[in-house]
């Protein structure tokens, strides 16, 4: 199906986010929930989420974040502040859960989360803040504290993006690529968010997760998810060899596999 978009209210506005259903006509199926990275996009997925959901025969729901992709843009004088993961789980994430009718007793059901990166991040919030809501989580290179490595890496990528083509690459997939990219930028090099820390959050997750890190990972170290399991040690842990920050784009049969095995495996009525 195509991207559609949807209004929500968000920080005292209204804003469009968008969106694209996979497979929804499988509707007795789990119902996966994609968040992307901090510069991904519905586009910036690719085909994975599709493969995915044909692997295990689920319906997927692939949206961009306020700022990103076809989404309303972030004014360019608008800035994240340290707690805008949070806010993406708690205040926007749970907006558009309502707008597309998704969580329990609701026309889509209970999803699956399955966050990369800063999406990650924002699923283990949401999981922890609303433990009923959602039937387990997969994350993808999460990020629970922040690195000296993800900092001097993002800031390389800064110039990276100032002396290539990565603007215009970027720009194939966001409305705004100036606003997407500074706004993840400039949080991230903030000062202020070195204190930013999920650690006392995790012990609220009660449902099952999964956890990926590449061994290669350029943004983050395994101590990223072995945090996650110290908090939550029902977290099944998958370090992946000659994988880097994207584990569905290195490694996608074998993050795939148990993806879907953890999933089948905490659907009552699959088992």
């Amino acid at each position: 199906m195509p991207a559609s978009l949807v209004e929500i209210p968000f920080d005292e506005r209204r804003i469009q986010i968008e969106y694209q259903w996979l497979r929804p006509e499988r509707t007795q199926r789990p119902l996966v929930v994609f968040l992307h990275e901090g510069l991904g996009s519905v586009s910036m997925w690719r085909d994975f989420p599709r493969h995915f959901c044909e692997a295990g025969d689920y319906r997927g729901l692939v949206f961009s974040r306020y700022g990103y992709g076809r989404s309303t843009p972030r004014p360019h004088a608008e800035k994240w502040r340290p707690d805008f993961m949070h806010r993406q789980a708690r205040e926007a994430l749970p907006a558009l859960f309502d707008a597309l009718d998704i969580g329990p007793g609701r026309k889509h059901g209970v999803p699956w989360l399955m966050g990369h990166s800063d999406g990650g991040s924002i699923a283990l919030i949401y999981a922890a803040s609303f433990p009923q809501a959602l039937d387990g989580i997969t994350v993808l290179a999460p990020h629970i504290v922040v690195e000296d490595l993800s900092v001097r890496n993002i800031a390389a990528t800064r110039q990276v993006y100032l002396d290539t083509d990565l603007r215009e690459r970027l720009g194939r997939h966001h409305d705004d690529v100036e606003s997407a990219f500074w706004g993840w930028n400039d949080i991230w090099l903030d000062p202020d968010f070195r204190q930013w820390d999920l650690r006392p959050l995790l012990s609220g997750l009660k449902c099952p997760g999964l956890a990926v890190q590449g061994e290669d990972d350029e943004y983050g170290t395994m101590a990223q998810i072995e945090g996650i399991h110290r908090y939550a040690p029902q977290t099944t842990l998958l370090k992946l060899a000659r994988c880097g920050h994207s584990p569905h784009r290195d490694q996608p049969e074998a993050l795939t596999q148990a993806a879907v095995r953890h999933i089948n495996t905490h659907t009552s009525y699959l088992k």
